[in-house]
């Protein structure tokens, strides 16, 4: 099983970043998705969860209305759309099923 992030970088506050998880090893089409974050001296928490087919979403508050959680099956794929970034949205961001996790992607929001 493999979860690889890709898509973190620096960017200003209020700018935007789509990070990207491309998974393979499990039939990914009959998991759900979900996306953590973990900022410097703090526990990981939860940001974004997708059900199987995507009908299902929730969000962690600090991010509702700016983040947008997304998957396609057919590229064995999840997405992280994050809009209107702050500062404190600067955390190390996972790909997470199950056990199993990527290994990270960074995500800085400073000016």
């Amino acid at each position: 099983v493999q979860l690889v992030e890709s898509g973190g970088g620096l960017v200003q506050p209020g700018g935007s970043l789509r990070l990207s998880c491309v998974t393979s090893g499990f039939t990914f089409s009959t998991y759900t998705m979900s996306w953590y974050r973990q900022a410097p001296g703090k526990e990981r928490e939860l940001v974004a969860v997708i059900s199987r087919g995507g009908g299902t979403i929730n969000y962690a508050d600090s991010v509702k209305g700016r983040f947008t959680i997304s998957r396609d099956n057919a590229a064995n794929t999840v997405y992280l759309q994050m809009n209107s970034l702050k500062p404190e949205d600067t955390a190390v961001y996972y790909c997470n099923t199950r056990t199993w996790w990527g290994q990270g992607t960074q995500v800085t929001v400073s000016s």
